[in-house]
């Protein structure tokens, strides 16, 4: 029924260029943030679980780091007992030599392994130095006295690897046994070769502990980087937008706003033909 009052045409006109305009809008807007959620009402499902996902992602992210920095301290601790072991072989060579009845020299045997026994002792205290300055970050590996606990490598609170380097890794001379070792006779580097054996069990052990926690935080490290991967690959698939199926709507949204805009300039036409009808 044609009237002049209520423009009826023009409203509805009006309604779908609004409703018209708001998906080309926000067509317009997932396209240049790349992604398919800009607000809640979106997907409100989607945006709790992508945003779940990405706060697993962060904490992933980080726990590799993590371990990381454990897989830097074992590394280090495991070069530090090298070293050690390095040394004990040494020792063990100067006991081995002094032990033998053919050490002989100017000032007598006796005197030729008080020269051997010399070197010995240095050697001992170099031990306990490496055992006390081999550190990271402030903490000391190889004397007993560093403090450490778990690790935090995965997104939850119970993901956890402990780390006890305490326990495992005490490597001074005091402790393997050789503290009040010398070779200044023969009796002495007998008794010397045995315990410098005891000793380098020990920090093939503790070096065999540290190598087996190694490997296990790089497992996890490996672990971790194939999670990120994938939780990021199903974060994609919810949270980011797919740019030709957007690209197809907004081109759809731009010739229905430009029809509702020209249905609405029509329809504001008409009261004025009807108008002619007074005449």
């Amino acid at each position: 029924m044609p009237v002049i009052s209520t423009n009826t045409a023009a409203n509805s006109a009006v309604r779908y260029l609004n409703v018209n305009s708001a998906d080309q809008s926000s067509s317009l807007s997932k396209i240049a943030s790349g992604s398919r959620i800009n607000k809640a009402s979106d997907d409100a499902a989607g945006l709790a679980i992508s945003t779940r996902i990405s706060s697993d992602v962060v904490a992933l992210e980080q726990a590799a780091t993590n371990a990381s920095h454990a897989i830097a301290m074992l590394q280090t601790a495991d070069g530090g007992a090298a070293n050690v072991s390095d040394i004990l072989m040494r020792m063990k060579a100067l006991a081995s030599q002094s032990a033998s009845a053919t050490v002989t020299a100017t000032g007598g045997a006796d005197t030729m392994r008080a020269y051997i026994d010399a070197e010995f002792q240095e050697l001992d205290n170099e031990i306990n130095a490496i055992a006390s300055s081999t550190r990271y970050n402030g903490q000391s590996l190889l004397d007993g006295t560093g403090t450490f606990g778990n690790v935090l490598v995965g997104s939850d609170a119970t993901d956890l690897i402990s780390l006890s380097l305490e326990t495992t890794a005490d490597l001074s001379s005091a402790t393997l046994g050789i503290a009040a070792l010398a070779v200044d006779t023969q009796a002495g580097a007998l008794a010397a070769v045995t315990a410098l054996d005891t000793a380098l069990d020990t920090v093939s052990t503790a070096r065999a502990n540290i190598g087996a926690a190694q490997s296990r935080f790089e497992f996890r490290a490996a672990t971790i980087a194939t999670s990120v991967e994938n939780l990021s690959a199903a974060n994609s698939a919810i949270e980011d937008v797919d740019i030709a199926a957007e690209q197809a709507k907004l081109s759809s949204s731009e010739v229905k706003v430009q029809a509702a805009v020209a249905a609405a300039a029509s329809a504001n036409s008409m009261p004025q033909a009807l108008l002619k009808l007074l005449g």
